[in-house]
């Protein structure tokens, strides 16, 4: 990763800052981006070398291009994009309400399309670029409370299958990550009588997207790979 120039998005949260934090140990340049107004103090201090970008509207195609944009003027070029940008509620379809699936739609599938759109011909001018989505284990089965959740997460799968047949033959690979519950704070909150051993942990996620971004990863693409830990 030396070098490479990186954008990943969703920067700010738990597992954003663990992946800009192993690519940035790995030498890679990165723009980190983020719906959050402003950036956190300490995210800050620890990556005052890279391009922070706050306050973006991923769900705005304007406002995606002109990230892209940011980072291709602060860096010139674009080797890789890492989709982190996601967000989770659990609700029944019976009790639930609507609009619940709009917003996991917006969040989950329309970002990384914009994303992903905005970032592809910069991309396919460096053969060896990557794309790399976070899905979800619920991708593949629907659990109870979870249809909107897995809807869109299965729909960010879909995404990455299709763009990776219209990239393949321009040395673009895409592919993503289905983890299963990420041991974050917000999540042992969330559930506090787990048992946080079998969750996965963002650092586990985060070596996974930095082996799809680098070479040896060449020869995978439009995969959905499972990142489980023990659940």
């Amino acid at each position: 990763m030396q070098d490479k120039t990186v954008i990943v998005t969703g920067a700010f949260g738990a597992l954003g800052r663990v992946v800009a934090r192993t690519l940035a140990g790995q030498g890679a340049k990165l723009a980190l981006v983020d719906a959050a107004p402003t950036v956190p103090e300490a995210l800050a201090a620890e990556f005052s070398a890279h391009l922070l970008l706050p306050g973006v509207d991923l769900a705005d195609q304007g406002a995606t291009q002109a990230m892209v944009a940011g980072a291709l003027a602060r860096y010139r070029t674009l080797d890789a994009v890492v989709n982190v940008a996601g967000a989770f509620r659990w609700e029944t379809i019976a009790d639930g309400d609507p609009a619940t699936w709009d917003m996991l739609f917006t969040v989950n599938v329309k970002t990384a399309l914009h994303v992903c759109r905005a970032a592809l011909p910069h991309l396919l001018d460096r053969p060896g670029s990557r794309i790399v989505n976070i899905g979800a284990g619920a991708a593949g089965k629907a659990a109870a409370g979870m249809g909107a959740y897995a809807a869109s997460k299965s729909a960010v799968l879909r995404l990455t299958e299709a763009l990776s047949e219209e990239a393949k033959d321009r040395g673009v690979t895409v592919n993503a990550i289905l983890p299963s519950i990420i041991d974050t704070p917000a999540n042992r909150k969330d559930m506090p009588d787990a048992d946080f051993s079998r969750w996965v942990t963002p650092e586990a996620i985060a070596d996974v997207v930095a082996f799809l971004l680098s070479d040896a990863a060449r020869a995978i693409t439009g995969a959905g790979i499972p990142v489980m830990g023990r659940v």
